[in-house]
């Protein structure tokens, strides 16, 4: 890795760490980054996976106050974020690496959709926390965040804007409180995923640390910068480079 590829991944991985601190699509960033220097798709899925966790944890850390009170609701969903983020990582490794490739694309753009959607699904948030709604969601939440858990063990772009929607369709809180219990499933998904890859997967340790110093830097401080600039222009930061990476990955 030269001075230039090290500077770019690092720098990407800092945005992303701030992205997914607030909305949860950092993966856009660095995966097509990863990609763009030549790295093969799974081997750049699974050093980013394993990079990000550093960043995913200093953000739940970030929202700690507003992690108060929510511990029944935590243990009650960071199970099915479990399960789903351990069968996303075992599809990713069982699955044909061509399979990858040609998912892929979809994935990615699929998650650019959902990070266009994201004014909206924050008025439907809002919406909903006047409506009535169950305690915990019932069995239709706890299945929806073992799916999102299932997609994030696999790839993961947008997982929190899934989460969020989930918890906006199913819970009344406050979106602070949410977003903050959306951080600590997103980081039980990547967790989870990180050891099934580190203990059987090939792993780029080069690209992992660097994305996991950015990342971290970029969770924590992802509060301060991400909101310094307009959500229309990070919005559309994100989509250009997800719709770019996926033409890439469809005309390679």
């Amino acid at each position: 890795m030269d001075a230039i590829e090290t500077v770019a991944i690092g720098a990407a991985s800092v945005a992303a760490g701030a992205i997914n601190a607030m909305v949860g699509s950092g993966t856009l960033i660095t995966f097509p980054t990863l990609l763009a220097f030549g790295y093969p798709p799974v081997l750049a899925n699974v050093s980013n996976n394993i990079g990000l966790v550093p960043g995913v944890l200093s953000a739940a850390y970030g929202y700690r106050r507003e992690l108060k009170g929510q511990l029944r609701r935590l243990l009650r969903f960071g199970a099915a974020s479990l399960l789903g983020g351990l069968a996303g990582a075992l599809l990713l490794l069982t699955l044909p690496a061509g399979a990858f490739d040609a998912v892929v694309p979809v994935l990615i753009l699929a998650a650019c959709v959902l990070v266009m959607l994201q004014p909206r699904l924050n008025r439907w948030l809002k919406e909903r926390q006047g409506a009535a709604a169950a305690k915990d969601g019932g069995v239709p939440m706890w299945c929806g965040v073992l799916g999102a858990g299932v997609y994030g063990g696999y790839f993961g772009a947008a997982q929190g804007v899934l989460l969020m929607g989930l918890f906006g369709s199913f819970l009344r809180d406050d979106l602070q409180r949410l977003n903050a219990a959306k951080n600590v499933l997103a980081s039980i998904v990547n967790g989870v995923a990180a050891v099934v890859f580190i203990a059987v997967a090939d792993v780029d340790w080069t690209v992992a640390a660097v994305i996991s110093v950015g990342s971290t830097l970029g969770g924590l401080v992802g509060a301060k910068v991400g909101r310094t600039l307009p959500p229309n222009v990070l919005r559309g930061v994100i989509v250009t480079v997800g719709v770019t990476a996926a033409t890439v990955m469809i005309v390679r």
